[in-house]
């Protein structure tokens, strides 16, 4: 079903002032800085602007629109964060449990000291802590620890990994912790972690649950794992930029050439689903409204309430807890809800908005962030992996968030939204 397109002034904004969000991005397509962008505003649940510019293919011929499929990566994670909390609400976990409850492998996991020995951690991790990336993980691409390094020997990143959601987050566990629980934010595998403790809670497989619990119920259609057959000529190419050198080069293909063309050994709930901008807004909309959507209520309006509080201890931002590579960007301002940024210092974010705003984006300068004060939606999609994804990264073996177009086009239809 085509998205249903609102007059501005109905919502409340401004005509004139939402048509310069693709002007503003006009300038990256044409001079080849960016393959595309989709640019999604809606308020009061109704879309009041829809734009698309360039193509699937960098400079190529065929337009993208409502129908093209796109790589989220890291916007998986507030899905995964949304599983976990309807089973939360169903009784069948708590924030408060230890993660070795659900994958025991994680009693035994250790915290590798600044001395190079391996010591107990002050208390054990737990799901809290996967919501939240103060679980003492990290990422195999991050390049700061002896144990990212660890990771890269092992191979513990999900593209590479042989064996399933199971043993990929077993082999988590075998693995040091960078630092004891709770005592800094770092962003990590804790997501594909949580997503094994969705599997465990619920007795199903996380694509199962995803389809069943939560895509067919908002009539998700074209959101999953791998694009099937019937589909794969929608999933367009995604770009990477060289760190050293600026220049842009295909990540992976679009169509049956692309490795979504088959569904992956790990089910990643931390950057592993494609979607489209239609399928996002549903998931966005059921968000706004206070979990429920078209009659199908995925969670209630307190639980989501609570998930867009500021979770950090002591309200600290990402900033105060050591945020050092994450983003080019700096995310100051925001503290860290259950799977996402919050907003708590507009002033600070240097952007119009409103505290309690939430966000996040993915690896391949996707974005989605929600006004809960002013209604508002806004959702940015291309596909175009930043700097610091090393040419030696595969398409699926980052799921970083240091992309510079994405955070400040971002901020661009932010100002426009606000300014409408």
């Amino acid at each position: 079903m085509p998205i249903e397109i609102t007059e501005p002034e109905m919502t409340g904004l401004n005509a004139e002032r939402l048509a310069r969000i693709p002007t503003y991005f006009d300038t990256y397509v044409e001079k080849g800085k960016l393959p595309c962008v989709a640019a999604l505003v809606a308020r009061g649940g109704q879309v009041a602007h829809l734009s698309f510019k360039g193509a699937t293919e960098m400079g190529g011929s065929r337009p993208i629109d409502e129908n093209t499929i796109y790589r989220i990566y890291s916007m998986t994670k507030p899905i995964t964060s949304v599983a976990a909390m309807m089973l939360f609400e169903e009784g069948s976990l708590r924030l408060d449990h230890e993660v070795f409850r659900y994958i025991p492998e994680f009693q035994d996991t250790m915290v590798l000291g600044e001395d190079g020995k391996l010591v107990k951690p002050a208390r054990p991790m737990t799901v809290r802590d996967l919501f939240l990336h103060t679980s003492g993980l990290t990422y195999s691409f991050i390049v700061q620890t002896p144990v990212d390094e660890i990771y890269r020997q092992r191979k513990i990143d999900h593209m590479s990994w042989k064996g399933d959601l199971k043993s990929f987050c077993e082999a988590l566990a075998a693995a040091p912790l960078v630092f004891s629980p709770g005592e800094k934010w770092n962003y990590s595998n804790s997501t594909d972690v949580l997503g094994r403790v969705v599997e465990v809670a619920s007795g199903m497989t996380l694509d199962k649950f995803f389809e069943t619990r939560i895509f067919a119920p908002l009539g998700m259609k074209d959101t999953g794992f791998h694009v099937p057959a019937d589909k794969i000529d929608r999933l367009m190419a995604c770009y990477r930029r060289d760190p050293n050198t600026g220049v842009i080069t295909l990540a992976d293909p679009g169509g049956a050439k692309s490795i979504y063309a088959k569904p992956p050994n790990v089910l990643s709930g931390g950057g592993g689903l494609c979607s489209t901008i239609g399928d996002y807004l549903r998931f966005c909309l059921m968000l706004a409204n206070g979990g429920e959507l078209d009659g199908a209520r995925i969670l209630s309006p307190k639980t989501l309430e609570f998930m867009t509080m500021n979770h950090l201890p002591g309200n600290k931002t990402l900033k105060d807890m050591g945020d050092k590579t994450f983003s080019e960007s700096r995310m100051d301002g925001s503290g860290f809800g259950l799977g996402w940024a919050v907003t708590t210092d507009v002033v600070a974010t240097t952007q119009p908005g409103s505290v309690g705003t939430f966000s996040w984006g993915g690896m391949a300068s996707t974005f989605f962030w929600i006004d809960p004060v002013e209604d508002i939606i806004a959702i940015q999609m291309t596909q175009l992996m930043g700097p610091r994804c090393s040419s030696s990264s595969t398409p699926r073996s980052r799921n970083s968030e240091d992309v510079l177009p994405r955070r400040e086009a971002a901020g661009e239809v932010a100002r426009r939204a606000f300014a409408a």
